[in-house]
């Protein structure tokens, strides 16, 4: 059974997250909700709050979590969009080598709205590949990555493609927006489990 893990943190996008949990939990993957600490703490509250204060409670914290693993990592890691859940996350040091791991690995790292810019674009992991991400975030990259030279250093060879609900590259899946999170985790699971559980979690939804 493939495993993924999804990072929550204080004002994730509830929609971008639970609708990638849900379509993954349909295809029967192994998700697992990973509650990350807000800035500043060490530990955090199983109890995530949205950036729309809906609550979730995850499966998880983070150091649990990471301890729980014994270096196996999962298949795929997905991080949600949403401020400030974006920069909470970036902000998370364990969080980011967590999933700079993983890409090293070569496991699925996922990213959609904010995220793709405010957590992945520090790690170097957007350079060389196509993206996509929330309208108007790449404008933040300099900051987002220290300065403008640390900005040229990650995203050297990057190219941003707009408007399209996805885009994937060499085992980077970045999404637009909460408007495209069906597409973007329907296209996460065709990458994880195939097409024909793609197809068939597809039309499960369309009828309920």
């Amino acid at each position: 059974m493939k495993k993924v893990a999804v990072l929550l943190a204080r004002g994730f996008e509830e929609i971008e997250a639970l609708t990638v949990v849900d379509y993954l939990r349909r295809a029967e993957v192994d998700v697992t909700m990973v509650a990350i600490p807000d800035r500043g703490s060490v530990e955090s509250s199983a109890l995530v709050v949205g950036s729309h204060a809906i609550p979730v409670v995850a499966d998880i914290q983070l150091n649990a979590y990471l301890y729980s693993l014994k270096n196996n990592l999962p298949d795929a890691v997905y991080i949600p969009g949403g401020m400030p859940g974006a920069a909470n996350i970036a902000f998370c040091e364990s969080a980011v080598n967590f999933i700079t791991d993983c890409a090293v690995a070569d496991k699925l790292v996922a990213a959609i709205c904010a995220a793709p810019v405010v957590v992945l674009a520090k790690t170097g992991l957007l350079a060389g590949r196509k993206y996509t991400c929330y309208p108007g975030m790449e404008e933040g990259l300099p900051q987002y990555c220290g300065d403008d030279n640390k900005m040229k250093i990650c995203m050297k060879d990057s190219t941003l493609i707009r408007n399209v609900p996805w885009v994937y590259d060499d085992s980077v899946l970045t999404g637009r927006g909460p408007g495209a999170a069906e597409e973007f985790a329907m296209e996460f699971v065709r990458l994880l489990v195939g097409e024909a559980i793609a197809d068939r979690v597809k039309l499960t939804s369309c009828q309920r």
